[in-house]
Parts: structure tokens; sequence; C-alpha cells
């Protein structure tokens, strides 16, 4: 079965231009594999600089970072920080530029957020965000963001559990592995009001007692949060 999957609006700034397009994924691309300093210069220049100071402001400001008393520093901060990371980006994993910076560009700020809030013993209201009310900023004010970084972590999601998908898997590994691809692809479908619910259905598809499934689903939770991990820390390999 295949995955439904959500249509992409085109990433605009406040002037209506598009100002993060597949112009500025090439430039990425092309600065990265060029040893010509010109070249090098040039597309920075006009191309990746211009892209990584909306994109960092626009973060802030959807994400309230603004909260943070220097903002105004860290901003110019995180853009050269930016820089000196151009090269960790590597087109063949998959990711598109604009997901994978813009992952690493928020998970910065969240850091400053909880360094600050160490610093004066309090706690900054940002860092307190949960994943619904950060969804419900970026719907609010620009959900073109929450949209394709969604988008992102499904396709990347998808590659993972079928990385898992190997010659050896057990007999119950496979059919528990089955089952999450159906719920996972069919998840628009399925009424799933609680964790009783989904144990239900993976019985009813498996044929596996609870206790079954609940041990080979332990070892694909660990693959999976490792993988979440290296999302949150926008390291996509």
């Amino acid at each position: 079965m295949t995955k439904k999957t959500t249509p992409i609006r085109r990433r605009r700034g406040k002037s209506g231009r598009q100002y993060f397009t597949q112009a500025h994924e090439d430039a990425i691309v092309r600065f990265n594999n060029s040893n010509n300093p010109k070249e090098r210069t040039e597309l920075y220049v006009n191309f990746i600089q211009p892209a990584f100071d909306e994109m960092v402001d626009k973060i802030v400001f959807t994400y309230k970072f603004t909260t943070l008393p220097n903002i105004n520093e860290l901003r110019e901060e995180c853009k050269i920080w930016l820089t000196t990371i151009l090269d960790k980006y590597d087109q063949s994993k998959g990711s598109k530029a604009f997901s994978y910076f813009s992952v690493i560009t928020k998970n910065w700020f969240i850091h400053q957020v909880k360094k600050t809030s160490k610093q004066k013993k309090r706690e900054v209201e940002c860092s307190l965000l949960s994943n619904e009310v950060q969804l419900k900023y970026m719907a609010t004010y620009n959900d073109y963001d929450e949209i394709r970084e969604r988008e992102e972590f499904w396709k990347l999601l998808w590659e993972e559990i079928d990385s898992w998908d190997i010659p050896n898997l057990k007999p119950n590994e496979r059919k528990v592995l089955e089952a999450i691809r159906i719920l996972l692809s069919e998840s628009n479908n399925i009424e799933i009001f609680n964790k009783k619910a989904i144990y239900l259905y993976m019985r009813e598809i498996t044929g596996l007692n609870t206790k079954q499934i609940v041990n080979n689903l332990n070892k694909m939770r660990i693959k999976y949060r490792a993988f979440k991990v290296k999302w949150d820390e926008g390291d996509e390999s």
C-alpha cells in the first residue's frame, strides 16, 4: 500500500517571492561539490546567505524565540554557524537542504533557550512548548514549514522502517513489522482511541498474542527511538 502525501506549497517570503527554491537547494549542492573559491563565494552571496537569513528569521518568529533577551545577536550567530556546517549536508542521503537546515536551526535555538533558562534559573516559555503548541503556531503563521518538515519526516521514517526488513528476521518479527506498515499506511482510515486498540488491530493482523506482539514491538521501538534522536539532532543519515 502506498502512503498518502500532502501537496507542498512553495516557500514564500513576506513579499510573496520564493526564498528557498530548487535553485537554492542546487546552489548548496554545488557549493559543497566545488573547489573553486570564486564559484563558492558567488553561490554563497547570491543564493545561500539570503535563503539562510530569511529562514532563520522566520523560524525565530514562528517558534516565538523572540523571548530570548539577546535574540538579535543570536540570530546573527546562528546564520554564521550555518555557514560552518554547510559541508555536513549530503544530498545523497535523501533529505532536502531546506528540511535539513530548518530542523537543526530550530534545535539550535531550543538549545539556546535551555541554556538561557539554566543561566537565569528560571524556565523560558518557549522551551516548554509541546509539539501540539508548536504545530499550532506553525499553522497559524506559516504552515508551509510544518507541512514540508512533516513530509520529510515521514519519507525518512518509511525508509528507516524498510531498512528493518532484513533477510534474517524471525517469522513473528516479520509479522509485527508488516502490521506496523499496514497501520501507518492506513492511519487516516483507522479509528484508534488508545493503546489497547492498537494491540487489538495488531493481534487481528498478525494472529499473535499480546505478549508476542509486545516482545517484537519493543525491538522496533529501540530502532525508532534511535531514528527519532537522529532526526531531532538534524542527523538524517
